[in-house]
């Protein structure tokens, strides 16, 4: 090998066992595992799916009862923004009775993503800048008083 492919390929040989620690994946919410989900079925009491799934993250009792056990995996790479990897909803409904009537599980590919840290509601129409709504307000006709 000659001098200029030594010099490529020692610094990235070198640099190589570090690309697994800039990489970490992360788990948010409630962890379901099989297990726990085989022992949870339809006709089981709500304190069976406390016992054995935990307090819910959410409930509902819109059209019956729910509880939704919510979970998120992203993934963090160095400094960039983190990727979600896989994001699961367990929706188990209850009966009038209290008692698994049905149960989803929902993915990732189930919804879509939604940016709670934004804090800003879209709206209909353009969005003007202040100058631009003085100056539109100024050129449309007014209405006689």
């Amino acid at each position: 090998m000659n001098i200029k492919t030594c010099a490529v390929l020692i610094p990235l040989l070198a640099a190589l066992p570090l690309g697994g620690c800039l990489s970490q994946n992360y788990t948010h919410g409630h962890v379901i595992t099989n297990d726990m989900l085989s022992q949870v079925t339809i006709g089981s009491s709500r304190e069976q799916v406390e016992l054995v799934l935990g307090t819910p993250d959410t409930q509902s009792n819109l059209n019956g009862d729910a509880y939704y056990y919510i979970s998120q995996k992203t993934r963090t790479t160095a400094f960039l923004k983190p990727t979600i990897v896989d994001q699961r909803v367990l929706a188990v409904y209850f009966d009038e009775d209290g008692y698994v009537r049905d149960m989803g599980n929902y993915g990732l590919e189930d919804g879509k993503v939604v940016d709670f840290i934004n804090r800003k509601t879209r709206t209909g129409g353009a969005d003007y800048g202040f100058l631009t709504q003085i100056l539109r307000g100024a050129a449309s006709p007014s209405i006689g008083l």
